[in-house]
């Protein structure tokens, strides 16, 4: 187990957390909350961020090099949705054991274990020949696995290390990298299949600057990070926080189950149904995030803007253009979601939850613009693409903000965990395979042409659209619990 703080005998002080520390009342009993973060805070933070930007980099290869892969070892639509499927899938099964982990050893270990293993599969994907399609298949859904070790645990680390204002901004910085690094991983993956013309190498760049990333961890990142649950329990009494860390008390916490934990959790109704939203985000990013580029090709060969592929390596300049356009309206939307919700705050204690909503309708809207005048005029398309996604990266930051102000501390790993098994089960991890699937039966009743192959498509796109309203309705649910939860969680 990690190191409390408790063994010591030395004094703990009090952190705030949370709401708390807007809210609360000084004691003049009680030390002030803990000063401003250490430089290696930041570089902790630094350190991260660099992890999970490589994370996200080698899962979104896949779909940069899609056309190349569906080519090179013949699969129907269908069977191309199930890639990303496989990962997903893997992922967010993981995600509760390393959550249960997470909580309870020591997550250094535990974040070193994952960045190694899935970086050596994902060096030997690179080695795979046509005639072992499944091989391929088994070695994204090793990948999802060790993925899940980094992103259940790396949030709750940046949580013990900063108090409300400046974990929100760390938390910005941290979701910036998701967006940064998926549009990096199509870039990556189609300039590697267009430098090599073979697109085996997009998969021997990531391993290297993983590689990369473990050292750092290992030289930069303690040992021991002090758990803010465990050293510092705060308890609300007549409007004073008093320190509250006595060692049985600790001790009683140790011996919570990971079943009582989500019961728990299943009372929140904020946690419940700002996961259900993200599952709905889940889904429509997984969607876009696999097929756009195969989208916005068939579209161009309808228009007779591109021929259609017959070499060995394909145009992947749609992977290119969408890797850019995910890379700069993540960055804008992250840091836009961020500071819309810090200033609203100030006027609107349910802000967050009505951020979220607003952003999953318009983005809904310009996706079913995008979808619309594809057959007409691909500029307009890559525009409301644009527009889209931009609304969709406003939630990252806000989201995860949200889980970590109306769930204890002591949860917070096992909350992100269930909330990575909800939101890719129902989300991401079925709507690329859905989609595909869709496509398929569209294309199986009528002759096969170009055109109906790009119509299947955006007749089978039209479901995210849906999908994206229902989670606006589940973020404005999570407004009408998200004050009660919020101080529940500080007391």
């Amino acid at each position: 187990h990690e190191n409390t703080g408790l063994q010591s005998g030395m004094p703990v002080e009090e952190h705030n957390y949370g709401a708390t520390a807007a809210h609360g009342r000084q004691s003049p009993l009680v030390p002030v909350s803990r000063s401003s973060p250490a430089k290696r805070d930041y570089l902790i933070v630094g350190v991260l961020c660099y992890a999970n930007l490589i994370n996200f980099m080698d899962w979104f290869l896949v779909p940069g090099i899609l056309l190349d892969i569906q080519k090179y070892f013949q699969l129907s639509d269908g069977t191309t949705g199930l890639l990303q499927t496989v990962f997903i899938l893997c992922y967010m099964l993981a995600a509760p054991f390393f959550g249960y982990l997470g909580d309870r050893y020591n997550r250094k270990i535990i974040l070193g274990a994952g960045i190694f293993f899935w970086s050596g599969v994902t060096l030997g994907t690179s080695f795979i020949s046509e005639p072992y399609y499944w091989l391929f298949f088994l070695s994204r859904g090793l990948v999802g696995f060790g993925t899940a070790s980094y992103s259940t645990i790396a949030p709750t680390i940046i949580a013990d290390r900063f108090e409300e204002g400046q974990r929100t901004t760390m938390l910005s910085v941290f979701y910036i990298c998701i967006p940064v690094g998926s549009g990096l991983g199509y870039v990556l993956a189609s300039a590697m299949a267009g430098v090599t013309g073979d697109w085996h190498w997009a998969f021997r760049i990531t391993p290297c600057m993983g590689g990369l990333a473990l050292v750092l961890l290992i030289l930069l990142v303690p040992n021991r990070i002090q758990r803010r649950t465990e050293a510092h329990r705060a308890l609300s009494i007549s409007g004073t926080i008093r320190v509250a860390a006595e060692k049985s008390g600790v001790q009683r916490t140790a011996k919570t189950t990971w079943c009582q934990d989500v019961l728990s959790l299943g009372k929140n109704w904020s946690f419940v149904w700002s996961s259900l939203g993200l599952t709905a985000m889940a889904f429509v990013t997984g969607a876009l995030g696999l097929w756009v580029p195969m989208f916005l090709y068939r579209a161009q060969v309808v228009l007779g803007i591109v021929s259609p592929c017959l070499q060995k390596s394909c145009d992947s300049s749609n992977s290119l253009i969408f890797g850019g356009i995910t890379i700069g309206t993540g960055i804008l939307g992250v840091i836009a979601g961020a500071e819309a919700a810090r200033r609203l705050r100030k006027i609107n204690n349910r802000a967050d939850p009505l951020i979220c909503a607003t952003s999953m309708f318009v983005s809904s809207l310009c996706l079913y613009i995008a979808l619309m005048v594809a057959q007409k005029n691909i500029p307009s398309t890559f525009i409301f693409i644009a527009f889209g996604e931009l609304f969709l990266s406003v939630n990252w930051a806000v989201v995860t903000d949200i889980l970590l102000y109306v769930v204890t501390p002591r949860r917070q790993s096992t909350a992100i965990a269930l909330q990575i098994l909800v939101s890719h089960l129902l989300g991401d991890a079925g709507s690329p395979y859905l989609i595909g699937t869709i496509s398929n039966a569209i294309q199986a009743k009528k002759d096969h042409s170009f055109q109906w192959s790009f119509w299947s498509l955006q007749y089978s796109f039209i479901i995210c659209v849906f999908v994206g309203v229902f989670g606006g309705c589940f973020f404005l649910l999570t407004s009408f619990y998200i004050e009660e939860d919020r101080k529940e969680a500080e007391q």
